[in-house]
């Protein structure tokens, strides 16, 4: 059976590119046909390799999609991923790459775990975004990690609303709408709660509120949340992964569900530093302290 892998990279870093390089020649080695992105290919400058529109149907028949580069990258390759389903195996060569599934110095090894394939497919949550002016759509699209209602110039005024009810009304800077993937990216660095990928919730959180109620909430993947800019106060922005920008006009209201299509993520088997329990993953990314740690005593 014919196999394709498509491979894209961070041309922006050179070590991207020299990595690139590396899985390329590898793949093609091992007898597995390789794609590249057209806008990547000249930098690349690898023979052999299939040079393809970047469009969803480039990673149609492809079997994973490799993304050598930061969480931006991948964040990037999953608008390309999504709609076919195609998983992605991210290795890191930025700085915390929680969505990464190996770093560059486990590169080799990564990619012959990819040629034996001995790797694993895990789906993770998205969410689905409408926003609404007079009832009329004005964004229609989705996350990964999270969406975010942002001030312009002056700050926002909002009313948060789950399900259908209205929870608080806040002067902020904006609120972040996140996933569990999402939580240890913007909605970290908001003072968002961290969810365990495989716990199906999705996160509401204020960013600088002057209220007293101003908590992040954790709600259920059934619910439906809501941010109303209200009328006769300034207008907005609404950021998708940091990636897509809407503007957001006073009285605009954006919904957040759960998202029909998840985004799949290749986890790799036998590689020491990937595949790592997402404990191990906090603690080498945050590189927290557990010395003295001892574990269950075994009788």
């Amino acid at each position: 059976m014919n196999r394709t892998v498509l491979v894209t990279a961070h041309t922006g870093r050179e070590a991207a590119i020299d990595s690139a390089r590396l899985v390329i020649d590898r793949l093609l080695e091992a007898g597995i046909r390789v794609k590249v992105l057209d806008v990547e290919a000249g930098d690349l400058g690898c023979h052999g390799a299939e040079v393809v529109m970047g469009e969803p149907s480039a990673v149609k028949d492809a079997e994973v999609m490799i993304v050598l580069g930061g969480d931006g990258s991948l964040l990037r390759s999953a608008e390309l991923a999504r709609p076919t389903g195609t998983p992605l195996l991210g290795v890191n060569l930025g700085h915390v790459g929680f969505l990464a599934e190996a770093e560059v110095a486990d590169l080799t090894d990564a990619v012959d775990n990819v040629v034996a394939g001995r790797y694993d497919v895990e789906e993770r949550m998205t969410i689905d975004v409408l926003a609404r002016q007079n009832g009329q759509i004005i964004a229609d699209t989705w996350a990964l990690n999270e969406i975010t209602v942002e001030k312009q110039d002056r700050m926002l005024e909002v009313v948060a609303e789950i399900d259908g009810h209205p929870l608080s009304r806040w002067g902020c800077d904006g609120v972040i709408c996140a996933t569990p993937t999402g939580s240890t990216a913007y909605a970290f660095s908001a003072g968002g709660p961290v969810v365990w990928p495989e716990v199906e919730a999705m996160l509401m959180v204020p960013i600088s509120a002057h209220a007293l109620f101003a908590r992040p909430m954790v709600v259920s993947p059934r619910s439906t949340l809501a941010v109303e800019i209200l009328p006769d106060t300034p207008g907005g922005v609404l950021w998708c992964d940091g990636r897509r920008r809407f503007d957001l006009p006073s009285g605009a209201r954006v919904e957040v569900r759960r998202g029909t299509e998840p985004v799949r993520l290749a986890r790799l088997h036998g590689v020491e530093s990937t595949g790592a329990p997402f404990t191990d993953r906090l603690v080498a990314k945050f590189e927290l302290p557990v010395q003295g740690w001892r574990g269950r005593v075994r009788p």
